[in-house]
């Protein structure tokens, strides 16, 4: 397959490029930034240049975006609306006027907002829990999402979201903690991408991506105010592991993402796991 992948200079851009080509798929990335990823620079902010570099691709796979690390960094509202709405916008309309038939779109667990906060217990976030958005960057990746939505039941395009995980550069124990209930591995990331392009779906469908965890619903109050407790029924060893590492177990555990749409799906089984973070 012919794949156009925009933010290839990113973090999970940068990997699913990588992962696509070892699978034997025709890739170009594409950003702002060069890279060794990058092999046009586009800015999907600009029409006509979006119209004319998406020429003869079977399938766009949009991940550039301004994230919620530009918004705590004080970038005004504009950036976000005129990269992650009227980009967005312009790769759809360009698929519809180049032929391209699929169009995977990149969003984030983040768009779930308050939603994901109660006081007696951890969340239960699957793809059914009601988006509240916090912020700009929020807002506008839902609007994204809906305007996939939109062109999947008008215009006939097949659209699909994949709301990914946290996976931001982070110590070892951070990053093993946060892999248990709300984290998310690139390397992943960019299989359940591969799993999915194989795939057509009757409807719109959106998914969550993300490392998985343990947890069941009955323990959703206890995650929340005894965590560790929990965390020791699964793994009986932690804290000796824990120990040894000189690593902290968390003291709450606020949500939990579930991807076992994905599974059912598509097949996607993470594997760079919290109980892969153990044994590495």
């Amino acid at each position: 397959m012919k794949i156009l992948v925009t933010g290839s200079a990113g973090q999970l851009g940068s990997v699913t490029v990588k992962h696509l080509r070892e699978h034997n798929h025709e890739v170009t990335g594409a950003d702002i930034i060069s890279s060794a990823t990058t092999d046009l620079l586009l800015d999907i902010k600009d029409k006509q240049a979006v119209l004319g570099a998406t020429l003869g691709y079977d399938c766009i796979i949009h991940m550039a975006a301004i994230h919620g690390k530009h918004y705590e960094l004080g970038y005004p509202r504009e950036p976000f609306i005129d990269t992650n709405i009227y980009g967005t916008l312009h790769l759809l309309n360009a698929c519809i006027a180049n032929g391209i038939q699929k169009f995977l779109y990149i969003s984030t667990t983040s768009i779930y907002g308050k939603a994901m906060v109660d006081e007696n217990q951890a969340v239960w976030v699957t793809e059914q829990l009601q988006e509240q958005p916090r912020d700009i960057y929020d807002i506008t990746k839902q609007t994204a999402e809906q305007l996939c939505k939109d062109y999947f039941y008008k215009e006939g395009l097949q659209t699909s979201v994949y709301r990914v995980g946290r996976f931001l550069p982070e110590d070892d124990n951070l990053k093993a903690n946060h892999r248990l209930y709300r984290g998310l591995d690139e390397r992943d990331g960019a299989e359940a991408l591969r799993l999915a392009l194989a795939n057509t779906f009757n409807g719109f469908e959106i998914f969550n991506i993300t490392s998985g965890s343990p947890f069941t619903e009955d323990e959703l109050a206890l995650l929340k105010h005894s965590p560790i407790e929990v965390i020791r029924n699964h793994y009986p060893n932690i804290e000796q592991i824990y120990k040894a590492k000189n690593w902290t177990l968390p003291e709450s555990i606020d949500r939990v993402y579930v991807s076992d749409k994905a599974k059912k799906y598509f097949g996607y089984t993470p594997k760079y796991t919290f109980e892969y973070l153990l044994q590495h």
